[in-house]
């Protein structure tokens, strides 16, 4: 019975402490984003020191672009590592870069494109877009198409609107996906209406060389996956808040 009340108790303060980093960071964040760069630091700061992987990244990022600090880009590298170290997409990815530039570390592009699988498997967007034009370029991977064209997918689900255009350009040259100018048109029309600027012209291109009844279908099923994404993207908010009144 005492082993079960340590137990409890001991659960209790782990959830505890994790609201209070939680609570912290949001703070942290919130002072960063409206330029109080000092308050956040010091926000940040105490997290950084229990180890806390949200709040090392934020703190990389403010090293890297020197807010409110000297610049350092050999401390935000270390930040970052730590962070990635602990499975956080969002530092995997900027490592991915890092390596991938190669200022502050050897360029690595193979171990570039291990991070940033690690990151897109996680479900971060532009890691699943810098994924796909990796596979696609054969930049530290070899080169496939059907891949790339996969993991663009993943990316546009998301309405990352330059995935969208680029998956678009796959399936009018039919590269990793069976050609069909009605599928270009499907994500060029969506990627046009989230601000491409490209995305119409091409969009344009594309009803150039279907029907009237193929451009009006391909119209329909823009519309009906842009809703259906829309809807993914305002279930995925609403499960963010639940977990943060949690």
């Amino acid at each position: 019975m005492r082993t079960k009340t340590i137990s409890l108790l001991f659960l209790l303060l782990s959830v505890f402490s994790t609201l209070s980093q939680s609570n912290d960071l949001e703070l942290g964040i919130y002072e960063l984003n409206r330029g109080e760069f000092h308050a956040a630091i010091e926000q940040f700061r105490p997290l950084v020191a229990e180890g806390y992987a949200p709040a090392q990244y934020q703190m990389a990022i403010i090293y890297q672009h020197g807010y409110g600090i000297s610049k350092d880009g050999l401390k935000a590298l270390e930040l970052f590592t730590l962070a990635a170290q602990q499975n956080y997409s969002d530092a995997q990815f900027e490592l991915a870069l890092i390596y991938s530039e190669g200022k502050l570390v050897p360029k690595d592009l193979k171990k570039a494109h291990q991070l940033t699988h690690k990151a897109a498997k996680k479900g971060l967007a532009s890691a699943q877009f810098n994924l796909a034009v990796m596979f696609a370029n054969g930049t530290g991977v070899k080169q496939d198409d059907f891949k790339a064209s996969r993991w663009y997918q993943r990316a546009a689900d998301q309405n990352y609107a330059l995935a969208q255009y680029n998956l678009a350009l796959l399936y009018s040259e039919g590269k990793g996906v069976e050609k069909s100018t009605e599928m270009s048109l499907v994500w060029n029309t969506i990627a046009s209406w989230n601000g491409y600027p490209h995305a119409n012209q091409s969009r344009l291109l594309d009803e150039q060389q279907l029907s009237r009844v193929k451009k009006d279908g391909a119209i329909e099923k823009a519309n009906q996956v842009y809703t259906q994404i829309q809807n993914q993207i305002k279930l995925k908010a609403e499960m963010a808040q639940k977990k943060d009144l949690y």
